[in-house]
């Protein structure tokens, strides 16, 4: 139902629609069936949010309520201004790996700061049509990065999961699976129980039915099981969000400042020239994971729903709603691809649907806080489990792994590795920049220079004895054009006139236009005359802004048969400019 953009123009120059789903959608007759469907769905994406949003801001290592404020906040605004029109916005698990490091050293105020920053490159980015980009980043980088965000996420849950005694778990993941092992004899079967059934509940309900979330059976039957094993002894006591954080507020978000929020575990934010460095690395690193998020969220959605999406407006909300939501004390937000797909499942058809689902969780706040105080932290560990278990796509993994070209399959492997070693920022940058020379390598082997000769067919027949023909192939670009164009600087004939075709070059960069012009100089300089046959628009236009129209010796034709027939009455005219031996073939 939403407004389809204009593929058929180029992003750079198509105009901005800000809140183009929900115009469209509203545009094209949205009916009393459609909100009814939106408010079932809606709901039932609540369902689904609520104790995800909580285990998310704890992972992250905020209070649970902050979770629930970032979805709130977060998703009314990118459903509002967003380009898609059943995608739903909210923490993610993705994000975990980078926001608890922020936490952890600055607290929440530096985490909310991050937050605006990312914020604020993603509003940029989204201004600047950069949506389409997302098309750059390759496959196996993020299915890699991706599964190893999943790694590192389950690993982390084993605390809560299992009761675990651990103070705080260091920075880097080997240390974290040292602290994990050691901590080991810690274990607290109460909190295992808890755990184990909770998890055993989300993968039958999963398995049995899909119209049922889950987390409504699973949850709530590992709360009453932490009930009745303290009813039955009081020291069999399961932690609980009421144990830990002492419940969560029952008052709805409320503006703060960001900078000045106070957290009881750190100190005020510090302003020094450290600090404000290692926010803005890591909010170009929020904001870097939540375009590529949300982008192939909306990707997915589309799919899915069969409705188009417009990429720039979804990051403009996006950033618009991270820069928002720390006001409210939400943390960093992006497209959820397990909620939005429950979304399309449950019937959404608008944004109105992910706007329901909001009031919804914003209604659990309100009405129902002391009750959600009794969820256990090991079943909160066991949900987070389940999402990394589905983020990581196993099978899929796999599957990629047998049926990849080997380059391919050695960037997923790296960028996986680097996700879970280091982190997700260096993964993308170190696969991003390897896939481009890959792909640069690759293109090198499409593109050469070879000569024509008599067993081709030349139109009007064979050509005199001094004319040559050279069929340039494949883009002329840095990584290629010196070793192809090599074979002109060659030549070792008696000619008067060489045809350049060139017809299958469909790209000319700057690297490109200099060898060429090199190789073209240094037959001009023995007196033979060029002429460049079918050039395509890219390098004809870089060919004439670089002057090349105004040379004697050189012309152009966009005909090759045209090009061949002047050639032919050139070189019976012109005299051979030089005598060697016999030509090189590239």
């Amino acid at each position: 139902m939403s407004s389809a953009p204009n593929t058929s123009v180029p992003p750079r120059e198509r105009p901005l629609r800000i809140a183009s789903a929900l115009r469209g959608v509203l545009a094209s007759g949205y009916g009393p069936g459609d909100l009814r469907r939106d408010l079932v769905a809606g709901c039932t994406v609540g369902i689904v949010a609520l104790p995800l949003s909580m285990a998310l801001a704890i992972a992250t290592g905020a209070p649970p309520q902050y979770g629930l404020y970032t979805a709130i906040v977060a998703g009314t605004i990118v459903a509002l201004l967003g380009g898609s029109a059943v995608q739903v916005s909210g923490p993610t698990a993705a994000f975990v790996v980078i926001l608890a490091p922020i936490t952890a050293q600055y607290g929440m105020p530096g985490l909310l700061v991050a937050t605006i920053i990312a914020g604020l490159i993603l509003l940029v980015m989204g201004l600047a049509r950069l949506g389409s980009w997302i098309e750059f980043v390759p496959y196996p980088v993020t299915t890699g990065f991706t599964a190893g965000i999943a790694v590192v996420i389950a690993t982390l849950q084993l605390r809560d999961l299992l009761g675990l005694h651990v103070e705080s778990l260091p920075d880097h993941y080997i240390d974290r699976v040292l602290a994990l092992w050691q901590a080991l004899p810690s274990w607290r079967w109460v909190d295992a129980l808890v755990g184990a059934v909770t998890l055993a509940a989300l993968l039958l309900t999963t398995r049995l039915t899909r119209h049922v979330p889950a987390a409504l059976v699973a949850i709530p039957l590992g709360a009453l099981l932490a009930l009745a094993l303290h009813a039955a002894n009081p020291d069999w006591n399961a932690e609980t969000i009421q144990s830990r954080f002492g419940g969560i507020p029952k008052e709805p978000p409320a503006l703060v400042l960001p900078w000045a929020l106070q957290d009881p575990s750190h100190g005020p934010l510090p302003f020094n020239w450290d600090a404000v460095r290692g926010l803005a690395l890591s909010g170009l690193a929020i904001a870097l994971l939540g375009a590529i998020e949300s982008l192939l969220s909306a990707v997915v959605a589309s799919g899915i729903s069969g409705t188009e999406h417009d990429p720039d407006a979804e990051l403009v909300a996006q950033g618009v709603g991270n820069i928002v939501a720390p006001f409210f004390g939400g943390f960093a937000a992006t497209g959820a691809i397990a909620r939005t797909a429950a979304n399309i499942r449950a019937g959404a058809r608008s944004p109105i649907a992910a706007i329901v689902h909001a009031v919804f969780l914003l209604g659990a706040i309100v009405l129902a806080a002391p009750v959600l105080a009794y969820i256990p932290m090991a079943s909160m560990a066991a949900l987070l489990i389940l999402v990394a278990w589905n983020m990581a796509e196993v099978r899929h993994f796999i599957h990629t792994l047998h049926v990849a070209p080997s380059g391919d399959r050695f960037l997923l492997l790296l960028c996986f590795g680097l996700t879970v070693v280091f982190d997700m920022t260096v993964a993308v940058t170190v696969g991003v920049v390897l896939a481009a020379l890959m792909f640069m390598s690759r293109m090198a082997g499409q593109t050469g220079i070879q000569m024509v000769g008599e067993h081709h067919a030349i139109p009007g027949g064979p050509l005199p004895p001094h004319v040559l023909v050279y069929e340039v192939r494949g883009p002329l670009f840095f990584g290629a054009a010196q070793r192809a164009v090599s074979v002109l600087k060659r030549i070792d004939r008696e000619l008067s006139v060489v045809v350049l075709d060139v017809r299958s070059v469909p790209v000319l960069d700057q690297t490109g236009l200099v060898s060429l012009e090199s190789a073209l100089a240094k037959l001009h300089a023995t007196h033979v005359y060029t002429i460049v046959a079918g050039v395509q628009p890219q390098p004809m236009a870089l060919m004439a802004r670089a002057g090349w129209g105004n040379r004697e010796w050189l012309s152009f034709y966009t005909s090759f048969d045209e090009a061949i027939g002047i050639a032919r009455t050139l070189g019976e005219l012109l005299p051979p400019a030089i005598k060697r031996s016999a030509p090189e073939v590239g």
